[in-house]
Order: C-alpha cells, then sequence, then structure tokens
C-alpha cells in the first residue's frame, strides 16, 4: 500500500508533523491524538500558532495506541496506561540487559 511506504520512518528524516498528520499516520482521530496528550502517552513538541507539533517518533506511540483501541477494544485513557507501561518495562528491560552485562553470572 503507498501510504504505508509514504509513512516509513527513519532516523536520518527525523522532523515534525502537525497534529493531523499525526493522525493520519497513525490511524486515529484528532480527538484520539488529543486524548493521548492529555493522559501523558504522547507530548507535544512545540505549538506554533496554536498548531499542536509532534515529533515523528510520536507515530509509533500513537500506532501502538490505535492497536490496543483497535484489538483490545480500550478508551484512549486505558491505552495511554497500557502504553507507558509497555515504555517502563522497555526501560527496566534495557537496565537488566546492562547490569547482566556488567556483572556476567
Amino acid at each position: 500500500m503507498a501510504s504505508e511506504r509514504n509513512s516509513a520512518i527513519t532516523p536520518e528524516h527525523e522532523h515534525r508533523m502537525l497534529l493531523h498528520e499525526l493522525a493520519e499516520r497513525a490511524g486515529l482521530s484528532e480527538a484520539e491524538v488529543l486524548e493521548l496528550v492529555d493522559c501523558g502517552a504522547l507530548t507535544v513538541t512545540e505549538e506554533r500558532s496554536g498548531q499542536h507539533i509532534f515529533s515523528v517518533r510520536s507515530v509509533t506511540v500513537a500506532r501502538m495506541a490505535r492497536r490496543l483501541r483497535d484489538d483490545l477494544d480500550v478508551e484512549p485513557h486505558a491505552a495511554a496506561l497500557m502504553l507507558m507501561f509497555v515504555q517502563r518495562i522497555r526501560a527496566l528491560e534495557r537496565e537488566l540487559d546492562d547490569l547482566r552485562a556488567r556483572f556476567p553470572r
């Protein structure tokens, strides 16, 4: 699908996007994206002329929220909480990997 190819994100192509662009790429409505912002799952990088601007990395979080919504039929607030748990688990896993590398058995 063309839209999937156009939404590929590469590290060297880091840029910012407006609310409507993020919503479109993630498959969410603008209202759902704003609910994720209100819940703390997404962060507005900056605001210009009343427009919310997001990092392109927000697409990953927003897409995960969409999958949670679609697969588990959860509301944005529940999806935001689940996303925060996933992020915390990943951080703890990285910390554990670092400790295991420093202190082999």
